[in-house]
């Protein structure tokens, strides 16, 4: 693949990251009752789901910055999967397989595009 190619794959998975977990971190962050009511129904407590919603709009802050913050980038990238992965365990342990779909996508979006960042950035 050209490095054209990998920097446009990397750049819409980085928007769409982004905007996955931009939003996310926001209705942590305003209380939304649905991302909420679903959060405390998995057994998180309400401090734990501002401290998220922080690190995700922090994160997702750091993700759009071109070309600085390279190793940053790298923990917002784990914290990512740290996330996808605790979200698919709690939804699968709580609410049954069904519930772990957009897990499941999320972990395929930002692997593609943490791939990709490591082909530019090395």
């Amino acid at each position: 693949m050209n490095p054209k190619t990998t920097k446009t794959i990397y750049w819409i998975g980085a928007i769409l990251t982004s905007l996955w977990f931009g939003a996310s971190g926001f209705f942590e962050l305003t209380t939304n009752p649905i991302v909420w009511g679903i959060t405390q129904q998995l057994g998180y407590p309400p401090h734990f789901i501002y401290i998220l919603g922080v690190a995700k709009v922090s994160g997702v802050i750091v993700l759009l910055i071109p070309d600085k913050f390279l190793r940053l980038k790298e923990w917002v990238f784990a914290g990512l999967f740290f996330d996808i992965i605790f979200a698919f365990a709690s939804k699968f342990a709580v609410l049954g397989p069904a519930a772990t779909a957009d897990a499941i996508v999320a972990f395929v979006m930002v692997t593609v595009t943490y791939l990709s960042f490591r082909k530019i950035y090395g």
